[in-house]
């Protein structure tokens, strides 16, 4: 049965989980610019290169540190909410099965395009669908990182009304490390994002406006 490549509810989540992630980015780092070092107070992570650096002015949000907490905490119910609206919608409508990673099927398409990409594999993958291997492994990746990211935040929010999350994590400062990375994380995805989004702009129509309805695994080009 056609359908779109990228459907409504798709689309929503997608650009509100945008706003959302921005904002939380933006308000975290407001934070961060409180106390920038990682560790307990006097014994801050050896491993950690940026200690005491802030963030730059302009990536941060709320303006001092409590008004960051609130813009940080009231974003991310809406982020949250959103990630439980595109669960749900990918497990009733299937949409998983085109998105997230299946090793038997996507993990040589992987290994092949990334190669392609790195320019040491000169013939691309064969067609694998609306999205390759190797963005199916990122995407599936992402998906992880959300749950991830939500329980760092609740063990870093109420470390005493949730002391097994919290110790579960490592204590509230591996949590905060654990949240610090998650961040990290997302943000090079977006750089590797952004990039792909401009060297194949389709992908940008069909994210705003939907794409052309296509039978389930024909080829989706790039």
């Amino acid at each position: 049965m056609p359908r779109r490549a990228q459907p409504w509810p798709i689309r929503l989540t997608h650009w509100v989980n945008l706003v959302a992630l921005g904002v939380m980015a933006g308000s975290g780092l407001q934070i961060l610019v409180a106390y920038p070092f990682l560790g307990a107070r006097g014994a801050p992570y050896r491993w950690y290169p940026l200690q005491g650096v802030a963030p730059p002015a302009f990536l941060a949000l709320g303006g001092w540190l409590a008004g960051a907490r609130h813009l940080h905490f009231a974003v991310a119910w809406l982020f949250a909410a959103n990630a439980l609206g595109y669960a749900a919608y990918l497990a009733a409508s299937g949409e998983w099965r085109r998105r997230l990673f299946s090793p038997r099927r996507d993990a040589r398409h992987a290994w092949q395009t990334l190669l392609h990409e790195l320019r040491l594999r000169r013939e691309p993958p064969p067609p694998a669908g609306l999205y390759n291997g190797l963005q199916r492994l990122t995407y599936s990746a992402v998906v992880l990182l959300a749950p991830l990211s939500v329980l760092s935040g609740l063990a870093l929010w109420k470390p005493v009304q949730l002391p097994r999350l919290t110790a579960l994590l490592g204590g509230w400062d591996a949590a905060r490390a654990v949240h610090l990375l998650v961040l990290a994380a997302l943000a090079a995805f977006a750089v590797v994002h952004l990039i792909q989004v401009a060297r194949h702009p389709r992908t940008l129509v069909d994210m705003t406006a939907g794409g052309p309805d296509r039978p389930e695994g024909a080829p989706w080009g790039r």
